[in-house]
């Protein structure tokens, strides 16, 4: 049975931050909100666009859900077209997808990305690869940590949990993992702290060592 290698997308493949932060602060700045740096937009992602959204206004605005909705729309419509400006894969990571993919690997995405950003970023950065499936938020799956898209993920590829493996960046990613049985591999060059990943099953500090771990135990 092949294996199966299922990578969280922002902060894991690909530093968006700046994206994500610029699309934010623009629609923040159209309403003369206080805006929000980038090191600041590492803490409020990874919960899907709402949340982060929700998380960069003023408490009292985060309470209204009418105008989280209009705040939301105003800036997934920026977003869509601005989201590849500043956005590349970390150091190493093309090479590792492709050596994965040559090794055969399948490989898969599971973000909390919307579904037309993730599929346009892995397009654009990744080519000619064939992932088995690249999930973002959809109607028909709640979000991460929720283990539905992991599990719709492999009954996909059609391997099960003894042979397959999550790379994420996150808190997130990692209760994902545990939901849905499966180990955890944790990388240090996204956008939570070190120390917030210590439950994982092994932390890669570089993409040699991600990929050294996934040569060897996956």
């Amino acid at each position: 049975m092949n294996k199966l290698v299922i990578f969280d997308l922002d902060g894991t493949l690909l530093n968006t931050i700046a994206d994500l932060a610029e699309g934010v602060n623009h629609t923040l700045g159209t309403h003369e909100l206080p805006q929000h740096t980038i090191d600041e937009y590492t803490l409020m992602v990874g919960n899907g666009m709402r949340k982060l959204v929700i998380r960069a206004l003023p408490q009292e605005l985060a309470d209204n859900d009418s105008f989280v909705d209009s705040m939301l729309a105003e800036f997934l419509e920026y977003y869509a077209d601005h989201i590849d400006v500043h956005t590349k894969p970390y150091p190493g990571i093309p090479e590792l997808i492709n050596a994965l993919s040559t090794a055969g690997y399948q490989l898969a995405v599971a973000s909390n990305k919307i579904q037309a950003g993730a599929e346009k970023l892995i397009e654009k950065f990744f080519p000619g690869i064939p992932f088995v499936s690249v999930m973002g938020n959809s109607p028909l799956y709640p979000l991460k940590p929720d283990a539905a898209v992991v599990e719709y993920i492999m009954q996909k590829a059609g391997t099960d949990r003894a042979h397959t493996v999550m790379v994420g960046d996150s808190g997130t990613d990692i209760q994902t993992a545990r939901n849905a049985g499966i180990p955890i591999i944790a990388v240090s060059w996204g956008f939570r702290p070190r120390h917030e990943l210590t439950s994982a099953d092994y932390i890669a500090d570089s993409t040699a060592a991600l990929e050294s771990f996934l040569f060897e135990s996956v």
